[in-house]
């Protein structure tokens, strides 16, 4: 089983592409013994920067974005040895990105196999500049897993769309008593990324996808959304505390422990109430590692009476705390 994630490079630039083959390339992370897992599709791998240099001069495409870095990783329960899964790296680039250079770095220094490539943005064969969006990704998963089967290697499974909820969430039925359609587009969009995201960078990089930019900043307190009509909103505004920054943290840092696998459908009582079935878990692994802090419990709604409760308020015209609330169409 091989999941396949794309690598959010925002700063684009002949040094950054440099930088990113030289990491990939390293001796100590490719080597396994005689063997250097270090191969290339439509170019040399010692000579790959400068073959895709001379590429994007020939057809003189040398600005704008420069390569595409994508990660295949293997689990490790998968009965696969390094050199298998550098060959099925190179299937898939043959596959996926035919008529473009690209290097295939596998890396077994981890306690897991997985493979690097790093793709050329412009075509070798007539100088086309390559474009990945967030379908391209889903067919690209698509296609890593037709390899991995065709390896007699086991795949994720797909989520039964009947799984699906098809009630409101709590969040985009507060949103939509204020009339708010740009938020509830705002929601669902939150929502669709959070099911393929393990990482902050992953779910930054799936709203950027679909046209929202996101404000994260490490020192801040909230995360900042702007939409696509210019409009920007905080996550403390958007009436459903999965949103909020610091839940969203403790979030990922459970997907990451738990290996959590993208596509899996959001648990009936949403993806807090995960974390919260399994935080006690991770907390215990977290305390027999002694370098690593020890994390702060998130803070989620656990009851669903008390959310029953706080729509029926809310649908009232009253706060929370039982005050008068007036609906406002602004932020």
């Amino acid at each position: 089983m091989a999941t396949f994630t794309a690598i959010r490079n925002k700063k684009q630039s002949a040094s950054v592409l440099r930088s990113v083959i030289e990491y990939v390339e390293q001796e100590k992370k490719t080597r396994w013994g005689d063997a250097r897992l270090v191969t290339g599709h439509n170019c040399v791998p010692q000579s790959a920067l400068t073959e895709m240099q001379m590429t994007k001069n020939r057809f003189r495409k040398p600005g704008g974005m420069q390569f595409y870095h994508f990660v295949q990783s293997f689990s490790a329960d998968d009965n696969v040895t390094p050199q298998e899964v550098n060959a099925i790296g190179l299937e898939f680039a043959q596959r996926q990105f035919p008529d473009f250079e690209v290097v295939v770095a596998t890396h077994v220094d981890t306690g897991h196999l997985h493979n690097h490539f790093v793709v050329n943005s412009v075509s070798c064969a007539d100088g086309h500049k390559l474009h990945q969006s967030y379908s391209d990704l889903l067919t690209h998963r698509k296609v890593n897993d037709e390899i991995c089967l065709a390896h007699g290697l086991n795949v994720l499974e797909q989520p039964e769309q009947q799984r699906k909820k098809k009630r409101m969430k709590p969040g985009e039925y507060r949103a939509g008593l204020r009339r708010d359609s740009w938020k509830l587009d705002l929601i669902q969009a939150i929502n669709e990324a959070l099911e393929y995201s393990i990482t902050p960078e992953d779910f930054i990089e799936n709203m950027e996808v679909e046209g929202y930019e996101v404000t994260w900043v490490p020192n801040r307190k909230h995360i900042t959304f702007t939409c696509p009509n210019g409009r920007k909103c905080r996550d403390s505004s958007l009436h459903d505390e999965t949103f909020l920054k610091e839940n969203l943290e403790a979030l990922f840092v459970y997907r990451q422990a738990t290996d959590f696998r993208p596509q899996t459908p959001e648990p009936d009582e949403g993806w807090l109430g995960e974390l919260a079935y399994g935080w006690l878990r991770v907390m215990a692994d977290l305390e027999r590692d002694a370098n690593q802090p020890l994390l702060t419990p998130p803070i989620w709604t656990d009851s669903k009476q008390r959310r029953r409760e706080a729509l029926k308020k809310l649908a009232m015209g009253q706060k929370f705390g039982g005050e008068e609330h007036h609906f406002e169409q602004t932020l």
